[in-house]
Formats: C-alpha cells, sequence, structure tokens
C-alpha cells in the first residue's frame, strides 16, 4: 500500500522564493505633496530664460550658502517677467532686479531670506523640532496691498505613514494623510479650508511604484484630476508622462517626457498637447562647473523657438556652494 500512495507535490521554486508580507511594519511613504516627483522630474525640467549673474560667498564652516550657514549673496537677474491678463497667452514685459540673500544651515535648523529692489521679502525655515516631526514656514512681504502671505507646515513622519498640517494667513488651513497599504501601493487624502474666500476642497490621491515603474493618480473636489506614469527603461534611461483635467472648466492636458542620464550630462525634454516641445541639458564641464542649455519651441508664431545658455559652477543635483558664479545668457 505504500508504494501506492502518490508522492506529495513539492513547492514550487517561486512560491518558496516569495518572501511573507508583514503589513504591520511597512516602509514610510514619501509626502502627499511628493506623490509626482519621479514624473515631474521629468516633464517638469527647470527651463529658464534671460540673463542672470549669481555669486554666493561663504563666511565660515558655519555660515554658508550651500552649508548651514550664514552668507552673502548678490544676484542680478535680466529677463522677462510674466504679468497677468485675461487672454490664455502669457504676457511677459522685460525687467530688471537685484537681489541679496542670506542663509543659515544647521543640521536641525535652516534659515534662508531674501530682499529685492522692487520691496519684496521672501524668507524660509525648517526647524526639526523632533525626530520625526518638521516645522516648516515660508512668507513673502510686499508694498503691494493684499499680496503679501506666510504660511506654516507642520510635517510628522510615523511608521508606515505621513501626515501634515498647514495654517496660513487669511485664515488657511489644510491638513492630509498617506499610508502604506501594501509594500508597492500607498493611499492618502487631504482637505483644506480657505476661510478669507469661503472655499473648502478635499481631495484623494494613490501611488504605486516598484523597481521598473511608479503609477500615481489624484483626484480633488476643486475638478483637478491628474494621472501620471514613469517607467524606468534601464538605470540611465526612463520614460513618463502625465495627464491633466479639470471636469469643471473641461480644459485637458497631456504630455510625454524623458530622463537620460549619461556619465557627464543628463538630458531632459517633453512634448505636450499644447505643441510645446521643450529639452534641458546639463553637463559638467570641469569639477565644479556645469553648462546648461534650455530650448523652447511653440507652436505659437509669436514665440516661435526659444534658446537659452547658462554656465553654473555647481555640482549637478547640488546647490551652490562657496565662491559659486553664475551665468545666464538669454
Amino acid at each position: 500500500m505504500a508504494a501506492l500512495t502518490p508522492p506529495t507535490p513539492a513547492a514550487s521554486s517561486s512560491d518558496a522564493e516569495q518572501p511573507k508580507v508583514d503589513y504591520l511594519n511597512l516602509s514610510c511613504p514619501i509626502p502627499y505633496e511628493e506623490i509626482h516627483r519621479e514624473a515631474l522630474m521629468s516633464l517638469k525640467p527647470e527651463l529658464f530664460e534671460g540673463l542672470r549673474f549669481d555669486f554666493t560667498k561663504g563666511l565660515n564652516q558655519s555660515f554658508s550658502l550651500s552649508h548651514s550657514a550664514n552668507s552673502s549673496a548678490f544676484s542680478v537677474m535680466m529677463g522677462p517677467t510674466a504679468i497677468p491678463a485675461q487672454s490664455a497667452e502669457t504676457i511677459k514685459i522685460p525687467t530688471a532686479n537685484y537681489e541679496f540673500g542670506t542663509n543659515f544651515i544647521d543640521p536641525k535648523l535652516m534659515l534662508f531670506g531674501r530682499v529685492m529692489t522692487d520691496g519684496r521679502l521672501n524668507a524660509r525655515l525648517k526647524c526639526d523640532l523632533a525626530d520625526n516631526l518638521t516645522l516648516k514656514g515660508n512668507a513673502q512681504l510686499t508694498n503691494e496691498p493684499h499680496m503679501s502671505h506666510g504660511m506654516f507646515n507642520f510635517d510628522y513622519k510615523g511608521s508606515d505613514y505621513r501626515t501634515q498640517f498647514q495654517v496660513g494667513n487669511g485664515a488657511l488651513l489644510g491638513a492630509s494623510y498617506i499610508q502604506s497599504v501594501t509594500p508597492n501601493l500607498s493611499l492618502g487624502g487631504e482637505v483644506f479650508w480657505a476661510g478669507q474666500h469661503r472655499k473648502s476642497g478635499i481631495g484623494y490621491a494613490a501611488r504605486y511604484n516598484t523597481d521598473k515603474m511608479v503609477a500615481t493618480g489624484q483626484v480633488a473636489s476643486t475638478g483637478m484630476v491628474a494621472l501620471s506614469y514613469v517607467q524606468k527603461v534601464s538605470d540611465k534611461v526612463s520614460l513618463a508622462t502625465d495627464f491633466m483635467y479639470n471636469y469643471m472648466s473641461g480644459d485637458v492636458t497631456s504630455s510625454v517626457g524623458y530622463d537620460y542620464i549619461l556619465r557627464q550630462c543628463r538630458l531632459r525634454g517633453k512634448i505636450d498637447s499644447n505643441g510645446s516641445v521643450s529639452a534641458f541639458l546639463e553637463e559638467r564641464l570641469n569639477m565644479g562647473l556645469n553648462f546648461l542649455l534650455s530650448a523652447e519651441v511653440n507652436r505659437s508664431p509669436k514665440k516661435g523657438l526659444q534658446v537659452w545658455l547658462r554656465l553654473d559652477s555647481r555640482r549637478i543635483g547640488h546647490e551652490p556652494y562657496s565662491g559659486d558664479l553664475l551665468l545666464r545668457i538669454c
């Protein structure tokens, strides 16, 4: 009889290799406001125009622009500035400004301040109140009435979730929460109340990511629907696409882009449904000296082809450091 007993099927190697998921010990998700960051990296490069010259000087190891320091920085910028218009077309006028800034950066405290000749004063703050609690603040003071504003954010990082509370002038209140549901899936939501304008809103978001792709979706009661997808072709090449729809106004936009990282340069570009084609090249010429090229082609005959160059004495992906020199040429 023992010989007639069928053998017990052995467990497949794929089942044996799959680890068990501990849903009580998931990783912490990224902040709610950054769920589209991979797509934005490819589809929203830092396109620039005009001429800009920046120079920063670090005072010592504790005071510098890029190393938690108190430094002196000045910049002279000449280029077009967008102004509001009733039509969909953006109107730009040539401007020239002088800006003076100081920074203080510490492992648990960062302060940034900028003042311009037109009377604007910008300030930013980031302070680690505890290991998992961070305070962020930003403010802008202007000579124009009702244009000054300020906002404070309290970010709390849990073991498998993140939450944020916002408070700003104009009786602005907001809160967001995102939770890791599985090792690859995160779900979150946000609410806000603008007391000055008597408006409120609620939104929901989902993010699914693996080693090869990232897919996100976001919807809000304000009428906004945002979808994005990023496919990692290789370690150096990524493809991205997004879709934006406002069901209240009926506006629809979509774009497709790429991100190509070489040994000494990085090339990003996109084409969108409005007929705009843009590219951004960042190449390292020497240690501490980069060459940046920004180009944009628009189907509008008034805009046509626009190309800008910039020399930037900082490392790719890093903030400027002591003795930086930056030059943009239109």
